[in-house]
């Protein structure tokens, strides 16, 4: 039983370094070959966990192996755009102009109703609103629609939003982010100053930011 607990903890360690060095997409954005290679990697590590007969090195290897094709299929991927589209497919025009591709549709075995259902998860709920829809080789429905349905901005009044930048994290439960702070110009010593005007120390914080705009953001942790 101990043997099985530390085979289990290994391999989890293992696919889980793999599954970092393949990238960070999420399910939803993977090309067919990593969804492929990411299917048969789960395969390949519940075998030593269930079969105590199966050396443990066999399934480290056969996932090695799965990891260096990820690779490999990786940097083809980079450096061949005619590879590429043989590999992770082409991006299908479903609707141009307006206009279903009923073509593009059979071709893709897309059903009327499947496209309704993506459109919706973009927030379009008819498909008189669309010019153009797209479908991407991870398989999300790319959405643009009409010019005179389409959310305005400040563009089209000819208005310049000031830059509001990204928030940075400065105190995440009470542990002090003291490389966000050198970013920004920032000491300890500054963090120490502003949180005394709400009255606590920034190891008594839940969570501390500083936005693109200055605003500080703020909150004391409660005792549980």
């Amino acid at each position: 039983m101990i043997t099985t607990f530390l085979r289990a903890i290994i391999l989890y360690i293992f696919v889980l370094i793999v599954m970092r060095l393949m990238g960070k997409r999420e399910i939803g954005q993977l090309q067919p070959f990593e969804l492929v290679i990411s299917m048969m990697i789960a395969d390949l590590a519940a075998i030593p966990l269930t079969e105590d007969g199966v050396p443990l090195f066999k399934g480290v290897i056969s996932i090695l192996g799965l990891l260096v094709m990820h690779l490999m299929i990786s940097v083809i991927n980079m450096k061949s755009v005619k590879l590429r589209a043989i590999i992770c497919g082409k991006p299908k025009i479903l609707i141009y102009r307006g206009k279903i591709n009923v073509k593009a549709l059979i071709k893709e075995r897309f059903t009327i109703n499947e496209l309704q259902e993506k459109l919706r998860t973009n927030g379009v709920m008819s498909l008189a609103d669309v010019e153009y829809a797209i479908l991407e080789t991870s398989g999300d429905l790319s959405v643009v629609q009409k010019p005179n349905k389409r959310t305005a901005t400040p563009e089209d009044f000819n208005i310049e939003p000031e830059y509001e930048g990204i928030p940075y994290d400065l105190v995440i439960d009470t542990k002090v982010q003291h490389e966000n702070l050198k970013i920004l110009g920032k000491d300890y010593k500054w963090l120490e100053k502003e949180l005394k005007k709400f009255g606590f120390k920034p190891e008594e914080a839940l969570i501390v930011t500083l936005d693109g705009k200055g605003n500080l953001f703020c909150q004391k942790k409660d005792k549980v």
